[in-house]
């Protein structure tokens, strides 16, 4: 009972002891490289500790740390001289004696090996920080417990997310918990189908606790126990069609489930209960549970909801998720980014300005109210084979996201497209009027009149090569500006007679005088 009273000594101890070691022997000695001491041992509560490194010339810190982390959807191993939670003032230098401080901020049972290397010899070093062991914790500890520490957790499968590498979510709850990577029987990766897991089932793991982009993750754990689930979803159909999707106007979702515990109670989120409920169910070792959902006039929506059966001692559970498609929102992106993060959909068209990445679809696209980040239009290659460029004008419709607080669409589908071509001021005075027909030209403001000769709100101006000049009937902040949205913008940017200005419009003749129409500014240099 008075265990937990001697931890704290034992770390002491374990601490004195290498500090011992150090003391009552030789510094490790190489050929080319020795230290003072191979075993580095940090106070739980934060702080430093040195060694003295000699070598007989160069010396360096190797990367032998690995970090995975996330690249478009890909894991990326990286590697570094030492972990996140370690610091050490210097990673490398020249001949000679060097002093070598570590540095870690409070934290316990966490460790690693570093490596130096100096003229083709390695000397490897002990870091550790309080006592590596495993402890057994809830959800809600390991949320709020210092990473690289090992836990032992144990809680109900709630949704599998990747099938190869075991990607899952665990719930106690008092929290859930994100695991990345669940290793097989023999320790192997990429075998996650053969522990036959399912949402529902009960199962207790053991890993090291890592945080990437916020989100709290056990990585690569292994299993310690499975209790499968006395109760499952088998399928969800509308209708005689297997799916968990609804239409727009509703009507009755089927959930078919195997229950081998006593009966089975149904719960549906609060948030969901204004457009779900329960109109039926059947009992029995294969019961049913028929829902009925409203019509939706709103965007996309979705729920999960939990059944629930047990064996008189314990209570067992299982997951489905049901949704429902809405309508499409249609709006412009002022109005996209102000909306809050969800499923709903939204229809948003605007100039494609930057391509961050083609192989993805990761652009930026902008209309007269503001510019949008969208992460990924369709799947992979979908944007090349589209063949969109800068400049064109485009129509998408995806949910609104969020990334480390900068809004975003996600899961955009691509719905058309206007081409705009590039084109000189000399071209686009031969081409057909064609109202159909977009063009980028660039120019200098040769005048800020009007053809009638007058300042105007509109930016009814003149651009000119040099050789050739192009009246410009209207110069709008861009893509979807009606009304008074249209006027001010060459005032309210400070745009001056002899700045470059870069336009996209149709071409269109008016009393024999040559006009770009529906004038979208895509950017301006002021003269220097």
């Amino acid at each position: 009972m008075k265990l937990k009273y001697f931890i704290p000594s034992l770390v002491a101890v374990v601490a004195t002891l290498f500090t011992s070691c150090a003391k009552d022997n030789d510094p490790t000695y190489l050929g080319n490289i020795k230290v003072s001491e191979s075993y580095v041992s940090l106070n739980t509560a934060g702080g430093s500790t040195s060694i003295d490194l000699t070598t007989n010339g160069n010396w360096q810190f190797e990367k032998v740390i690995k970090v995975t982390t996330k690249v478009d959807g890909k894991n990326v191993d990286t590697y570094y001289e030492t972990p996140d939670w370690l610091s050490v003032d210097k990673l490398s230098g020249g001949e000679g004696t060097t002093k070598l401080t570590f540095s870690a901020e409070a934290g316990e049972g966490r460790s690693c090996e570093l490596v130096i290397s100096c003229n083709g010899e390695e000397q490897h070093i002990k870091v550790i920080q309080g006592i590596v062991t495993i402890s057994t914790a809830t959800c809600a500890e390991v949320l709020a417990g210092p990473d690289s520490k090992t836990y032992q957790v144990t809680g109900t499968v709630t949704a599998i997310a990747n099938t190869t590498y075991g990607n899952w979510y665990l719930n106690d709850g008092t929290g859930e918990v994100y695991i990345y990577g669940t290793l097989d029987k023999n320790g192997g990766t990429k075998n996650f189908s053969s522990w036959g897991l399912e949402v529902g089932d009960q199962i207790t793991v053991q890993g090291p606790k890592t945080t990437y982009n916020g989100t709290v993750e056990l990585v690569d754990v292994t299993v310690v126990k499975i209790v499968k689930s006395l109760i499952k979803v088998d399928s969800l159909t509308v209708g005689d069609v297997v799916t968990s999707t609804l239409p727009v106007e509703g009507g009755e979702i089927t959930a078919h489930l195997t229950c081998k515990g006593t009966g089975v109670a149904v719960e549906i989120p609060a948030d969901a209960k204004d457009w779900l409920g329960v109109t039926s169910s059947t009992v029995g070792t294969n019961p049913t549970v028929t829902f009925y959902a409203k019509n939706n006039e709103g965007g996309d929506r979705e729920t999960t909801v939990t059944f629930k059966t047990t064996d008189g001692s314990k209570e067992y559970t299982s997951q489905a998720t049901i949704s429902q498609k809405g309508a499409i929102v249609e709006c412009n992106v002022a109005q996209f980014l102000a909306a809050p993060v969800g499923n709903s959909q939204y229809r948003v068209t605007g100039v494609i300005t930057k391509i961050a990445n083609a192989g993805y679809g990761n652009i930026y696209i902008k209309d007269f109210s503001g510019e949008a980040y969208v992460y990924g239009v369709g799947a992979k290659g979908d944007f090349e084979k589209l063949g969109l460029k800068e400049g064109d004008i485009v129509t998408l419709v995806g949910k609104r996201g969020e990334y480390k607080g900068s809004a975003q669409m996600t899961g955009a589908q691509y719905e058309s497209h206007i081409p705009v071509t590039p084109v000189t001021i000399e071209e686009f005075l031969s081409k057909p009027d064609d109202k159909n027909t977009y063009y980028m030209v660039t120019g200098t403001i040769s005048s800020l009149l009007g053809s009638n000769g007058k300042e105007n709100d509109y930016g009814n101006l003149y651009i000119t090569d040099g050789a050739n000049e192009l009246y410009v009937y209207g110069c709008y902040p861009g893509w979807g500006a009606t009304g008074d949205d249209r006027k001010f913008f060459i005032a309210d940017n400070g745009i001056q007679v002899g700045d470059e200005l870069t336009m996209i419009g149709y071409k269109d003749t008016y009393k024999g005088l040559v006009e770009l129409c529906g004038g979208i500014c895509f950017g301006f240099k002021h003269a220097e």
